[in-house]
C-alpha cells in the first residue's frame, strides 16, 4: 500500500508511526505488569554483546569491519544508559498494520525481540533507512520526512529536548545489529552484499562521544548565530564574522581543526567541517579557515620553538591572518617543479624573487605572514623533489608587492581574505625563517595539503547539503505546466542523483579522514585525491541542478548559488587540479595491484 501513495500521504503514515513508537516508549511498564519483562538498565552493553556473539556464530570467520565496529561500540556505550522503558526490539514502517483510510497505526506486530530497556536503540532502527547511502536517493523524493523532523516528533510527543542523545552510537549500533543478522548462512549472494553494505555504512559513524558533543554544539552556534547572519548580509563577512567569533571562542568552539589543540579526530572535524561548508564565512568564526588552517598546521609540524612562539601563537588566538604563495602566473603551475620564483642564501640571511598569484588570504588586512614556497638557486638538479623550500616572509618587509585582487568569473572572491597576485623583489628575510630546512618544501607541502585537502572537500558536502535544500524548496514552491516542478521527472532526478552523489562523496570523505587518523598522511594519499577530484565535481553538478531549477534566479544575487558555483568550480582547480591527481591515483592502484598479484605468486 505505502508504494502507492502519494508523497503527502506517506509523509503522514511516517508522522503518525513515530508518534505510535513514542506512546510506546511512554507506557508504565509497571502498570502493565511487565516489571519483570526483560533486564531493564544496561541495555545497550546487552545489545552489543548479544549481536557480537550473533555475528561470530553466523559469519564462521573474522570480519575486520564488523569486529572494529564491535569494538568501537563496546569502548563507546553511553553513559548513564538507565532509561528503561518496553521496547519493541524491530519497529519499522513494514511491521505496522495502519488505517485504511486515515493516518493512524491500528496495531504494531511482530514482538518477538521486545524487552525492557533503552527506547532510543528503538527510535535509532526506525530512522536507520535515513542513513543508508542505498535508500537516500529514493527517500527525499518520497515524502519521507527528515530525521531531523522525526525526531522533533517523538520528542515533543514525550516532552523531550528536541534531538537524539548518543545518535551515532544507537544508529551504529542498529546497523551492526541488522548486519549480524544478515551474516546468517544463504545461498542469496544478495544477502552477503546487503552484509557488506552495513558493515560499511555503519563505519561511518565511528565518531568518538567527544566530536559527536562538538558537532551538536557547532551545530545549534551555527542555528543560532551564523545562518541568520548569512541570510541578513551573505556577502559582507566582515560584518558577520566579528560578534560570532567573540560568541565562537567563548564556547569553546574554536581551532577545532587541529587535533593537537581541539583533541577531534579528523572524521570527528570532518563532520564539523560538512556543516561549517553551509555558510561562506563559517569557518572564519571558529578560527577554522583556509589558508590560515593549513598554515597552522604547517607551523605546528615543522615550524621551530621560535616560529610557533612569534607566528603560530597568535594565529591560533585568532590576533592575525596568514596567506599561502604558491602558484604562480607565468608556468603551469600543476606541475610545482615548474617553479620560478627562488631562494638563495645571502649569509645569514635568504633573498627571495618572484612572482605568486591566487596567493589565498592575501587580500585580508590582518594577514602578516606569507608561507611561500621557492626553489633554492644552488639545489641539485638531479634532486627533482628536493629543490624547494617553504619560508616565512614577513607581509612588511620590504619588497614585498601586493600587485592585485584577482577574482573568480568576474566576482571578488573574498570569503576567507580574497587571492591576490604578490611579487617578492629582493626581499631579505632572516634564515631562522626557513621551514624545517632547505629542499623540504615537498614534504611540506604533502603534510599540509592532506588534512586540508580533506577539509575543503567536506565544506564542499555541506555547501552541496545547502544546494540541495534550495532545490527542493524551490522545485516545491514553483508550477510550470499545472504541476510543481519536482512532478516533473528531469528535476526529480535531479534530486535523487543529487542525493546519492552527496551521500557517496561523504562516505569517500569520511574513508579518506579515518585512513588519516589510522595510517598516516602517506597511507591516506590515494584516498585524499579520490575525494579531492569526487568533491568538487559533485558539488558542481548539485549546483548546477539548483541554479536549473531556479531559473535567472539561480545566476543572481538573490540566491547564494552563484557564488556556491564559483566555489565548487573552483575545487576543480585549487590544491590541484583533477588531472593531476586523477595521474596519481592511477599510478597508485596499478602499484597496488601489482603488489597484489605479486603476493598471490
Amino acid at each position: 500500500m505505502c508504494n502507492a501513495l502519494r508523497a503527502a500521504e506517506r509523509s503522514a503514515l511516517y508522522v503518525a508511526a513515530v508518534e505510535t513508537l513514542a506512546r510506546l516508549h511512554s507506557v508504565d511498564v509497571a502498570s502493565l505488569g511487565l516489571a519483570g519483562y526483560g533486564k531493564g538498565a544496561g541495555y545497550s552493553k546487552r545489545q552489543v554483546s548479544t549481536w557480537t556473539k550473533q555475528y561470530r556464530a553466523s559469519a564462521h570467520r573474522s570480519i575486520p569491519a564488523m569486529d572494529e565496529l564491535s569494538d568501537w561500540l563496546s569502548n563507546n556505550l553511553p553513559s548513564g544508559d538507565n532509561e528503561v522503558t518496553l521496547v519493541h526490539g524491530d519497529f519499522r514502517i513494514d511491521n505496522l498494520i495502519f488505517h485504511p483510510t486515515e493516518a493512524r497505526v491500528l496495531a504494531v506486530l511482530d514482538w518477538e525481540l521486545s524487552t525492557t530497556g533503552q527506547p532510543t536503540a528503538d527510535l535509532a532502527y526506525f530512522l536507520m533507512p535515513h542513513y543508508c547511502p542505498s535508500h537516500l536517493g529514493v527517500i527525499s523524493t518520497l515524502g519521507i520526512p527528515p530525521p531531523g523532523d522525526l525526531i522533533s516528533i517523538y520528542c515533543r510527543c514525550r516532552g523531550l529536548p528536541p534531538s537524539l542523545p548518543h545518535q551515532n552510537f544507537f544508529i551504529a549500533l542498529a546497523m551492526f545489529k541488522m548486519a549480524s543478522i544478515a551474516q546468517v548462512p544463504t545461498r542469496d549472494p544478495r544477502a552477503d552484499e546487503g552484509a557488506r553494505y552495513l558493515q560499511t555504512a555503519a563505519l561511518r559513524f565511528l565518531q568518538s562521544p567527544r566530536g559527536h558533543a562538538v558537532l551538536q554544539q557547532v551545530k545549534e552556534f551555527m542555528r543560532q548565530h551564523v545562518l541568520p547572519a548569512q541570510q541578513v548580509s551573505p556577502h559582507h563577512i566582515e560584518i558577520n564574522t566579528g560578534p560570532g567569533v567573540a560568541k565562537a571562542r567563548a564556547a569553546g568552539l574554536w581551532n577545532l581543526f587541529l587535533p593537537a589543540v581541539s583533541g577531534l579526530s579528523q572524521v570527528d572535524y570532518s563532520y564539523i567541517a560538512e556543516e561549517t561548508g553551509r555558510c561562506f564565512f563559517a569557518p572564519e568564526v571558529f578560527n577554522c579557515q583556509a589558508p590560515d588552517s593549513g598554515n597552522m598546521e604547517v607551523l605546528h609540524l615543522y615550524g621551530s620553538e621560535e616560529q610557533k612562539k612569534q607566528w603560530l601563537e597568535p594565529l591560533l588566538r585568532g590576533e592575525m591572518r596568514s596567506c599561502f604563495c604558491m602558484t604562480e602566473p607565468d608556468v603551469a603551475s600543476s606541475d610545482a617543479t615548474n617553479m620560478q620564483c627562488t631562494l638563495q642564501k645571502d649569509n645569514g640571511h635568504y633573498i627571495i624573487n618572484g612572482k605568486k598569484w591566487w596567493s589565498s588570504g592575501a587580500g585580508n588586512s590582518v594577514c602578516k605572514i606569507a608561507v611561500v614556497m621557492c626553489r633554492n638557486k644552488t639545489a641539485d638538479p638531479n634532486n627533482r623533489h628536493g629543490q624547494h623550500s617553504m619560508i616565512l616572509v614577513p607581509m612588511d618587509t620590504p619588497g614585498v608587492r601586493k600587485i592585485r585582487a584577482l577574482t573568480v568569473f568576474g566576482a571578488d572572491d573574498a570569503h576567507h581574505g580574497g587571492h591576490l597576485e604578490v611579487h617578492f623583489d629582493n626581499v631579505r628575510v632572516p634564515a631562522s625563517n626557513i621551514l624545517l630546512g632547505e629542499g623540504r618544501g615537498f614534504e611540506i607541502a604533502q603534510g599540509r595539503l592532506g588534512p586540508g585537502r580533506l577539509h575543503h572537500c567536506m565544506r564542499a558536502v555541506g555547501l552541496a547539503e545547502h544546494a540541495l535544500e534550495l532545490l527542493c524548496q524551490r522545485s516545491a514552491s514553483r508550477q510550470t505546466f499545472g504541476k510543481e516542478l519536482y512532478h516533473h521527472e528531469v528535476v526529480a532526478h535531479w534530486i535523487a542523483e543529487s542525493r546519492i552523489a552527496i551521500e557517496q562523496t561523504r562516505l569517500l570523505a569520511l574513508h579518506a579522514a579515518h585512513t588519516l587518523d589510522t595510517k598516516g598522511n602517506k597511507a591516506a594519499r590515494k584516498q585524499i585525491g579520490m575525494i579531492k577530484v569526487a568533491a568538487g565535481r559533485m558539488a558542481t553538478k548539485v549546483v548546477d541542478c539548483a541554479i536549473q531549477v531556479h531559473g535567472g534566479a539561480g545566476v543572481s544575487d538573490d540566491f547564494p548559488l552563484a557564488q556556491m558555483y564559483a566555489y565548487a568550480r573552483t575545487l576543480r582547480l585549487a590544491d590541484g587540479p583533477d588531472e593531476v591527481h586523477l595521474s596519481s591515483i592511477a599510478q597508485m592502484e596499478l602499484r597496488d595491484q601489482l603488489r597484489r598479484t605479486a603476493a598471490k605468486l
